[in-house]
């Protein structure tokens, strides 16, 4: 089935969404990936493309959404706030389930995937907690925090003024600007305070309560032979081993593709993934 481009009216306009359909087959879940942060998300097209492909082939509905303010979305990347983008999760997590329940299908038969890219896992996250079903997750390279992704954006505007000679204190202005609630121009892209508080104050932590996962697939790429998996907190991993029902984390051969100077795959990656979930279908 050939994959179908629309706008999904919402809060502040629309947003550009890419639904893949399985083709000919029982649906066995339905997938939303959330892209990651800023120039992120346009290194990773391609990958989160051929992915959601995959898992079309495979026999899951996918739907890809430009959250507001991204891509081809209504607003500018300033407008952007976490409320808003959260908010556009759910809103795409309905939208999914609604057009299965059109076809008859149920949540028992077709569960929810919720398949994050760095910072697109802790937005996930974030949006589980407003659901009304329990969702799986599906985790690409997920930061430990909503912190260390902010710090490495901030450091970003670091970089381009050692360049210009001009780095002496620059960390703190930033800092500042934000607390004070103004925006901040980094490599292109105006960040809001609103969105940097809600990013920074983000922890990779497992909804609480009825949102707790069924099942987690958390996968990291890695230049190392063999791959090996970040380290993470023990506390963090054992609050993740208590709340899911099933957690796997995969460590795959591959290239950091969503900050690689030029466009690259990790087919390591597509196919691990496509293999997890097949194995772990209804």
């Amino acid at each position: 089935m050939p994959c179908e481009a629309f706008f999904l009216p919402a809060q502040h306009g629309q947003r550009l969404c890419i639904f893949h359909g399985a083709p000919g087959q029982a649906l066995l879940g339905l997938v939303l990936f959330v892209h990651p942060f800023a120039e992120e998300m346009n290194k990773s097209r391609r990958m989160a493309a051929l992915q959601s492909r995959a898992l079309a082939a495979a026999g899951y509905a996918v739907l890809q959404i430009d959250l507001h303010g991204c891509g081809d979305s209504s607003g500018d990347f300033g407008d952007a706030r976490w409320a808003t983008w959260v908010d556009d999760v759910v809103h795409a997590c309905h939208w999914l389930r609604g057009r299965a329940n059109a076809q008859g299908v149920s949540i028992e038969s077709a569960p929810l995937w919720i398949w994050g890219l760095r910072g697109g896992c802790l937005l996930a996250l974030a949006a589980a907690a407003q659901l009304d079903e329990t969702c799986n997750f599906l985790f690409w390279q997920p930061p430990a925090s909503g912190k260390v992704l902010l710090q490495q954006f901030l450091r970003l505007k670091l970089a381009a003024d050692m360049r210009n000679g001009q780095a002496q204190g620059v960390m703190g202005a930033l800092r500042e600007q934000l607390a004070q609630g103004q925006s901040v121009e980094i490599a292109g892209y105006t960040l809001s305070a609103e969105l940097a508080m809600g990013l920074q104050n983000q922890a990779l932590a497992p909804p609480p309560g009825n949102a707790a996962p069924r099942r987690v697939e958390w996968f990291e790429v890695s230049a190392q032979e063999p791959p090996r998996l970040s380290a993470l907190p023990s506390a963090m991993l054992e609050a993740w081993e208590q709340a899911a029902g099933h957690l796997q984390r995969h460590a795959v051969p591959g290239p950091a593709f969503w900050q690689s100077g030029e466009m690259v795959d990790a087919p390591e990656l597509l196919a691990a993934t496509t293999a997890a979930l097949s194995v772990l279908a209804p």
